[in-house]
């Protein structure tokens, strides 16, 4: 993923200055031009708010007097689109809300579909849904029947429960089911971008919504198409990997665990250097009379600083095995130091997770190396 200065750089915050001046070209911009020379250092979102502060002291009055000047800039200027897109929209956004009224809300709605496909308004429409989310989710519902791909991906991506860089919008996440007739209305939708959307939106709701969910993907496969089955699949991942057992037999792997004979995890070793990795070896049998569906993960129980251990699961496999047939399962569990996660030296352990059931680990210890 590139960096915050690849994305919302002193490039992007010159441009963006251009553009507001083509639309206003007697305002000097002081606050535009500070904003530009201030980004090192700050994340994002922070680059993203500095300049939407900007752009609201440097365009002042009603939300009128700055929706002219976006709509001005965006034909005036021929640069007008890309990473300075999030901050122009998050200021028509804090505009609209300040103002009150529901004309403004309305219009600033309208431009974020307008703007949307420009980069994306999906982050700035959160201070709309968080200022009235009744009115806004209606309006997000009409943009599934729009003719313009990146409006109906909006509708839903806009309005997810857990959007990576955006503020939360309490009230969704309050209210099951809130936003479940947008993605009732998309996820047979002909744009793969707006499919993958849903089912990142329903994977969102899988975190505090597990019931809601499987009612939901159950409805879907009900009434599918050639693309629901893989949605479905791929919204219903966390709960996957959190063996979550109605979510299994949705997709139609049995928790019952009677036919199948698990042999393992075995560790290549008991002691395991930092930055080094641990292999494990497992098989999983089919003593049934039918085929087996089954989901094949594996879980690493990692030691912590207080003693504890937390669990986090990881992907391995599903297959189908036929009465009879075994599956050889080989892995390689690497604990390179990364930035994104700290190791602890102490006891650790692999365990695999087949539809949901997790087996007897295998334990080893951490070392510092």
């Amino acid at each position: 993923m590139p960096f915050a200065d690849q994305l919302i750089s002193k490039s992007t915050a010159d441009n963006l200055t251009r553009a507001v001046h083509a639309a206003v070209p007697g305002n000097p911009l002081n606050a535009l031009r500070t904003a530009a020379a201030a980004l090192d250092g700050l994340s994002l979102r922070e680059r993203a708010d500095l300049l939407r502060d900007a752009i609201l002291t440097d365009v002042p009055g009603s939300y009128a007097d700055l929706a002219r000047v976006v709509r001005a800039a965006r034909t005036d200027f021929p640069g007008f689109g890309g990473w300075m897109i999030w901050p122009v929209t998050a200021a028509v956004a804090a505009r609209a809300v300040a103002d009150g009224g529901e004309a403004a809300f309305d219009d600033a709605m309208a431009m974020m579909a307008e703007l949307t496909g420009l980069l994306t308004a999906e982050f700035a429409i959160r201070a709309l849904l968080r200022h009235d989310l009744d009115r806004a989710l209606a309006t997000a519902l009409g943009w599934t029947t729009s003719d313009d791909v990146d409006v109906r991906r909006l509708a839903s991506e806009g309005t997810r429960p857990y959007l990576p860089w955006s503020v939360r919008v309490p009230g969704i996440i309050a209210r099951p089911g809130a936003t479940v007739a947008i993605l009732d209305a998309l996820y047979r939708d002909p744009s793969e971008y707006v499919r993958r959307s849903v089912a990142n939106h329903l994977n969102d709701l899988s975190r505090d919504h597990a019931g809601l969910v499987v009612e939901v993907a159950g409805r879907w496969l009900d009434a599918p198409d050639e693309n629901t089955g893989r949605v479905v699949r791929h919204g219903l991942r966390t709960l996957i990997k959190r063996g979550d057992a109605p979510a299994l037999a949705l997709l139609g792997f049995s928790a019952e665990a009677s036919s199948l004979e698990v042999d393992g995890p075995a560790v290549n070793r008991d002691v395991v250097p930092i930055g080094e990795a641990v292999e494990f070896r497992a098989t999983v049998r089919n003593t049934g009379a039918t085929d087996a569906r089954l989901a094949v993960d594996y879980v690493v129980f990692h030691h912590k600083a207080n003693g504890t251990q937390t669990a986090k699961t990881f992907k391995l496999t599903t297959t189908t095995l036929k009465p009879g047939q075994t599956l050889e399962v080989r892995r390689e569990h690497s604990f390179r130091v990364i930035t994104t996660r700290r190791y602890h030296p102490g006891p650790h352990a692999i365990a695999l997770q087949v539809n949901g059931i997790v087996t007897e680990s295998a334990g080893f210890d951490l070392v510092t190396g």
